[in-house]
């Protein structure tokens, strides 16, 4: 008997989803669970936009788990998941403005407004080491 496309996916992804969800990373996978969330999550917000490709895996989730690790840390933790919960992750997007779509991407919002923003393209080919301390500086700057 052969699995479904869909298990299959479910099974391959969630481990993707477990290395934000196991640090306590809420996961919004509606447009309705993004609505709620962001504009009304008072104080600090990190949106980490999860994706299966190798620079979320090598960097974007790395970097997210280091970062928390930090004294210095976002109020709320919030993940989408581009490409599976695609409702939810163009809701989400709509928070990043004038920032084009991007997978893997972080952002860090201030009582329902995006003050920082990390792009694919300053995640690729660049260290989870790197990525965390950018995180951690804007932690100080923006979480006090």
């Amino acid at each position: 008997m052969s699995m479904s496309f869909e298990r299959y996916m479910f099974d391959m992804i969630q481990p993707m989803r477990d290395e934000l969800t196991q640090i306590g990373v809420q996961e919004l996978r509606t447009p309705e669970e993004v609505e709620e969330a962001l504009p009304n999550a008072k104080g600090t917000a990190l949106v980490v936009v999860n994706s299966v490709c190798g620079c979320a895996a090598g960097m974007a989730r790395p970097a997210v788990a280091d970062a928390l690790n930090h004294e210095i840390v976002p109020d709320h933790l919030f993940t989408v998941f581009a490409g599976q919960d695609k409702e939810a992750t163009a809701k989400a997007r709509e928070y990043f403005a004038p920032y084009p779509p991007s997978s893997p991407s972080i952002a860090l919002m201030k009582d329902g407004e995006l003050v920082y923003f990390i792009e694919r393209h300053q995640i690729e080919n660049r260290s989870a080491a790197e990525i965390s301390a950018d995180l951690t500086s804007a932690f100080e700057r923006f979480c006090k």
